[in-house]
């Protein structure tokens, strides 16, 4: 009887592990991201019709996706504190249920300073999805399979930003733009509810088995202490190699700042697309900045492979390489045709979501876990930063100098970024760590 009780119980724990359930967790956050990114692009598919319907100018529309950014620049190392502090599974749910909130009010919107009101609020509380990102790698990977599953997380960033395109057209072309923005924010709320139910740190997840709870555990790093915010900032800005990973931040983020909030605006402006042909290929440099990605932490292996580099200059080579795929922005300053425009942006793309995920990969690599949300979130403000001041500048030249001398600035400005990553980051002895 015994016998049989005790087979009961172990089927029963059998049944209640899952197998590698790290990943799981991955593509849960992942998950989140991509409806985070879907709530915020939303606001540059429908700019056209805003600028239409509200009576938004160009510079009018550049201090709303300013107000946005001014918030995710300031609050990124707040929420990043703030998740490293109580964790990750209520420091992120709050910020969630923020943003989800604040994407629903945007159908009440009447004028552009309401909007820009509205942008701010959700741009403090999706600041949290950058150190969340590292705080996620941290907790539940061990050291060797980070850089790829930095590379798996940064997905999210850019699948949202691909699925946006066509969710807004078929919610716009349902319900009117007031629609639009309350069925991305309905999305939002419900990943809120998915990541209360689910989502548990490993020390604490009744699926994770004790091997794979091991298995993450095997670096034996220090346990994870947190200090008092202001601190935290003086200890990180005497690091030297913390700046070899924000001023590349800060030389890549205008790019990813005009895809996000641009393009949709550049194609209608210059290309004379509506919003129908805009969802056709809008949403085409994402998918290329997916498959960016997903490839930067195999070719991390590649170069470990080929030419037994270490981990982190295997790090510093694929992000340097995502550097030099920039420089198809350049190029579009000289073509009129939409179609070539559209692959050379999403060449940038590519190009793009290797070198984020990489520095993603550089910070947890760089900084002990009671630190990587927050540095994270530092590392997103410089990058932040360079965003809402491009976009101010964009907002204020377009009209009369155009874009193509803005996309000529943003294939160079990743190139300088590299320089500084393989000067403050990559390493000069020969050994493996």
């Amino acid at each position: 009887m015994s016998q049989g009780v005790n087979s009961t119980v172990t089927a029963s724990n059998v049944r209640r592990t899952i197998k590698n359930l790290r990943w799981w967790v991955l593509v849960l956050f992942l998950l989140g991201v991509t409806v985070n990114y879907i709530t915020r692009n939303s606001l540059g598919i429908l700019a056209p019709e805003l600028k239409s319907s509200l009576g938004i100018t160009t510079e009018q529309y550049s201090w709303i996706v300013g107000a946005f950014q001014l918030a995710y620049t300031l609050f990124q190392p707040l929420c990043g504190w703030l998740i490293d502090v109580i964790g990750l599974k209520i420091g992120f749910l709050i910020c969630a249920a923020i943003w989800a909130l604040a994407c629903l009010f945007h159908a009440g919107a009447s004028s552009w300073l309401h909007l820009a009101f509205l942008r701010f609020v959700m741009g403090g509380a999706e600041a949290a999805a950058t150190p969340a990102n590292a705080k996620t790698i941290g907790e539940w990977f061990p050291k060797q399979e980070r850089p790829i599953a930095a590379g798996w997380a940064g997905v999210g960033f850019s699948v949202g930003a691909m699925l946006a395109p066509p969710i807004i057209y078929f919610a716009h072309a349902s319900f009117g733009w007031q629609g639009a923005f309350m069925f991305t924010g309905v999305l939002a709320l419900l990943w809120v509810v998915l990541w209360w139910l689910f989502y548990h740190n490993p020390e604490q997840h009744p699926r994770l088995g004790k091997e794979e709870l091991a298995f993450i555990r095997q670096d034996n790093e220090a346990p994870a202490v947190t200090q008092p915010f202001f601190t935290t900032l003086k200890v990180v800005a005497k690091n030297r190699r913390f700046y070899g990973i924000a001023i590349p931040a800060f030389m890549a983020e205008p790019a990813w700042a005009v895809m996000s909030f641009w393009v949709p605006l550049y194609l209608a402006r210059e290309h004379g697309m509506d919003l129908k042909q805009i969802a056709m290929f809008a949403w085409l440099p994402f998918l290329a900045a997916d498959l960016g990605s997903v490839a930067s932490g195999y070719i991390t292996r590649l170069y470990t492979r080929w030419f037994g580099l270490t981990r982190v200059n295997s790090v510093v080579a694929s992000s340097v390489t995502g550097a030099f795929l920039m420089i198809s922005l350049a190029v579009v300053a000289f073509t009129r045709d939409p179609y070539v425009t559209i692959v050379l942006i999403s060449i940038g793309g590519f190009g793009h979501q290797i070198i984020s995920c990489m520095l993603s990969a550089l910070v947890v690599e760089s900084f002990d876990k009671g630190q990587m949300a927050t540095v994270n979130g530092m590392r997103g403000s410089a990058a932040w930063i360079a965003s809402f001041a491009f976009s101010l500048i964009i907002g204020v030249t377009a009209d009369t100098i155009g874009f193509n001398p803005l996309f000529i600035a943003m294939g160079l400005f990743d190139l300088i970024g590299a320089c500084f990553l393989i000067a403050f980051i990559a390493e000069r002895r020969g050994r493996r760590i």
